[in-house]
């Protein structure tokens, strides 16, 4: 190999790494800007909390019957967000139906909102565990959205007033379930 051989190979190895090191530069700017971005505009979330007003909505329940969380203006709302997957959810499930019979004739309402599955499988559910209260599906997750829920199971305990009155994340034993049903029963 010639003396300009050498030369042009060692000129090329570090033009090489001069591209390298750029690239990997500018991949290292992408990445922090876009971090900078997704912290910036996180806070453009709406997350509920105690004592906001829950937002409205209308859901259809499995025999057509329309739901309207403002209908229930008055009474106390347990919204149980859930999955047939989700096994807390089902483990739950039977434990909120014992207590449904037990509050529903003290001004209370249990609304199961399942998130986006089949009617079918839904349908399965109720039928599997004879459930008595309404279950809806919430299938384009606006509802979901609009409580900022992300694990399941979630349950948002809804006031008299309309007010969010408590956020549960997780499983709840029928012994939780009937303390957050006393602590939304109308006076």
């Amino acid at each position: 190999m010639s003396g300009n051989d050498k030369n042009t190979n060692k000129r090329n190895k570090k033009r090489n790494r001069t591209i390298m090191r750029t690239a990997i530069m500018a991949l290292l700017v992408a990445a922090i800007g876009y971090t900078i971005y997704n912290s910036a505009t996180a806070g453009d979330v709406s997350v509920m909390k105690v004592g906001d007003n829950a937002p409205d909505f209308t859901l259809t329940d499995m025999e057509g019957n329309s739901h309207k969380l403002s209908d229930y203006e008055g009474q106390g709302v347990f919204l149980n967000f859930w999955g047939t997957w989700c096994e807390p959810c089902v483990r739950e499930m039977p434990a909120m139906d014992r207590q449904y019979e037990e509050y529903k004739e003290q001004g209370i309402q249990i609304l199961a909102i399942n998130i986006a599955q089949s009617n079918f499988e839904v349908q399965s559910f109720i039928d599997r565990f004879n459930l008595s209260f309404p279950v809806t599906i919430d299938s384009n997750k606006s509802v979901m959205e609009a409580y900022s829920i992300k694990p399941l199971p979630t349950t948002v305990l809804v006031n008299p007033e309309g007010k969010i009155q408590r956020i549960v994340t997780g499983e709840m034993t029928e012994q939780d379930i009937a303390g957050y049903l006393e602590e939304i029963s109308p006076e």
